[in-house]
């Protein structure tokens, strides 16, 4: 749906508590309800926005409008809200390759991009891979009719120069996606620094509580935007209409939120850094991380993620389980922080004692506590 934003110029947190809202209805709700329907009234020929559940929902319109007003403030842009962010990321893939064609996917992204990979590659598609860090991807870029960007990765936090690989793909014929998911939009705003699309995993700080799957595809070319349409209505990875209502009732809370974890983050990363057991600490925040220079150009906001490595699996482990305030779980960007070994999944290229935290709203002085005293604890 449209991004456009008619009315005046806002600061991020106006336009996140108002992002998507319909016109105010007396005695209505601010923000509608969700629409349960598989099919809905239709006589005679179709017409109209809604004729079918798979296709279109009101819940979502509302939604989507408002990712659409975070990711593209005053623009036209269409976005599209699927099941996880996994399904929007393969949206974008499937529908716009062909057998014959040439992806450039990162090397250190998403665990579960090398499944993508080998569906990729066994319909015909070539796959070549780099790393994030010093814009490698422009050494296997030429040919390829995709570049798949994620900026900062997961996990290992590293970044590219976003606007100086569109540029670059752009001139050779490729499209450019930006995986936004650490950042968020209100962080990073990849149509902006040149991106043909931007895709998240909603799940993450987005909706913020942990309780929600989602994803979406935002974009502003409505013949390629048309083709993720399609793929949707084919695969049928639809968000269910409460986990979209919920996802925007989250939004309200997003710069709040990001707010809170990102300074505490900063706070904890810094204290951290005092460690001697703590090695290949990483937050793009911090002035000596490696990826500062360049995130400090293309983002607002550094994200709620700290990474670091502690010596062996088994202190990492000791350190997880003397945690009070941090669960051990997987996923980011919630109000409750979590951590765990990456490792255990076995597939992200780490040591066996890294370390992804997820930094939450607990009050700053309590989390880093717990954080230092679980540290002193795993050492004995």
């Amino acid at each position: 749906m449209s991004g456009s934003d008619s009315g005046p110029v806002t600061g991020e947190g106006t336009r996140a508590v108002r992002a998507g809202l319909p016109e105010p209805v007396k005695n209505e709700p601010t923000l509608p309800g969700p629409v349960f329907a598989a099919h809905f009234h239709l006589p005679g020929e179709v017409s109209g926005p809604y004729a079918y559940g798979r296709d279109e929902n009101p819940t979502w319109t509302h939604l989507e409008r408002a990712i659409g007003e975070l990711e593209a403030p005053g623009e036209d842009v269409e976005t599209l809200v699927f099941a996880s962010g996994l399904a929007a990321v393969s949206a974008v893939l499937f529908s716009q390759l062909r057998a014959g064609d040439a992806v450039v996917l990162p090397s250190d992204g998403y665990q579960v991009l090398p499944l993508v990979r080998a569906q990729l590659e066994a319909y015909g598609i070539e796959v070549r891979t780099a790393a994030t860090a010093g814009d490698a991807q422009l050494d296997v870029l030429d040919g390829a009719k995709l570049l798949l960007i994620e900026s900062p990765c997961n996990p290992g936090l590293d970044v590219c120069d976003i606007r100086r690989l569109a540029v670059e793909a752009h001139a050779r014929g490729a499209l450019v996606v930006v995986d936004n998911t650490l950042a968020t939009p209100l962080g990073q705003r990849p149509l902006a620094l040149g991106a043909d699309f931007s895709v998240a995993s909603g799940t993450k700080q987005l909706t913020g509580h942990g309780d929600v799957l989602l994803g979406y595809v935002c974009g502003r070319d409505a013949q390629a935007m048309a083709a993720v349409r399609r793929w949707r209505k084919i695969i049928g990875a639809i968000a269910g209409p409460m986990e979209a209502w919920l996802a925007h009732r989250s939004l309200a809370t997003l710069d709040l939120r990001v707010d809170r974890q990102n300074a505490t983050a900063l706070v904890l990363a810094e204290a951290l850094g005092g460690r001697p057991e703590v090695t290949g600490l990483r937050y793009p925040g911090l002035p000596d991380d490696p990826a500062h220079k360049i995130a400090s150009q293309q983002m607002r906001r550094y994200g709620s993620v700290v990474s670091f490595t502690l010596p062996t699996r088994a202190r990492a482990d000791r350190f997880l389980e003397s945690l009070r305030l941090v669960d051990d779980a997987t996923s980011f960007g919630g109000v409750r922080s979590t951590a765990e070994r990456r490792r255990r999944w076995g597939g992200d290229d780490v040591p066996e004692g890294f370390i992804r935290l997820s930094v939450g709203a607990e009050d700053p002085d309590d989390l880093v506590a717990d954080v230092l005293r679980a540290l002193d604890e795993s050492g004995q």
